[in-house]
């Protein structure tokens, strides 16, 4: 009878593909795959890029509410509840990751394949601005939606009444401050999505994302997209709301948003993995 072992026992045992043991991608692949992914959205047609944009904005809307909720009623535990409510945040960016969405804050990494010459100018500012209107209108249909379910009058109102309280804290800010934070801000959300990159699985996907998004939120920086749901929704449940107010704090947040993940991230690892010596 043949003998069932297929190589003598002196025979060494096989040796993973990478003696690490991280089943990952490296930075330098990394870099040609985000590049890739930005020179396929630079191309979709009109049609995807909208409906894609407005699932995303509703998906970052769900995260913000996830958020109210959890940090309502937080008391004196500050710092352990910015934590619980930055995890529940992060359902936003993971509903936008692994179901298919158009972010207008993570596509500042589109900037890779622009300056690299894989994409025009004119591309590049075509998806920001189709983005940016569809993320507008999936997270004001999020605000009358949560408006029309009454989500405000969860905890006899006190769910509103943290709504409220929280795009007021927003419209607060310098607009030094504001506009900081937003870069702040998405140097951490491209980061998110950079180091889904890295992730051959979903589940690496989901952990990759989970905490550079809950210390965005913890710290209190600013995001475009979030503040699209997060101050309309403070003036529906209640909230003193200046309309003049919600348009300076999104086009400081923009601003900042742009240059926290196209220059901050998007450039310099273009620079470093990308850049033609």
């Amino acid at each position: 009878m043949p003998d069932a072992i297929s190589r003598p026992p002196s025979d060494p045992a096989p040796q993973p593909p990478n003696p690490t043991g991280l089943d990952a991608y490296k930075p330098a692949e990394m870099a040609r795959r985000v590049e890739e992914a930005g020179v396929a959205k630079a191309r979709l047609s009109v049609r995807r890029l909208a409906m894609l944009g407005m699932l995303a904005g509703a998906f970052i809307a769900f995260g913000a509410m996830f958020f109210t909720l959890v940090t309502t009623g937080a008391g004196d535990s500050f710092g352990p509840v910015r934590l619980l409510g930055g995890a529940a945040f992060s359902l936003g960016l993971i509903l936008v990751v692994i179901g298919g969405a158009e972010l207008f804050t993570g596509n500042a990494l589109i900037v890779m394949a622009w300056v690299d010459g894989k994409v025009g100018l004119g591309d590049l500012l075509r998806n920001w601005a189709i983005v940016f209107v569809a993320n507008l209108a999936g997270a004001l249909a999020m605000v009358a939606l949560a408006w029309a379910a009454g989500l405000g009058d969860l905890g006899g109102g006190a769910v509103g009444r943290n709504a409220a309280k929280i795009a007021e804290a927003k419209l607060a800010l310098s607009p030094l401050a504001a506009f900081a934070r937003a870069i702040l801000c998405n140097a951490l959300v491209c980061l998110a999505v950079w180091l889904t990159f890295a992730a051959r699985e979903v589940s690496g996907k989901i952990l990759a994302i989970l905490w550079p998004i809950t210390a965005f939120v913890a710290l209190g920086f600013e995001h475009s997209i979030a503040n699209m749901y997060l101050i309309p929704a403070g003036w529906a449940f209640g909230g003193v709301i200046d309309l003049g107010g919600f348009a300076e704090n999104l086009v400081l947040v923009t601003l900042g948003n742009v240059i926290g993940g196209a220059g901050g991230v998007a450039a310099s690892y273009w620079a470093i993995y990308l850049e033609k010596d």
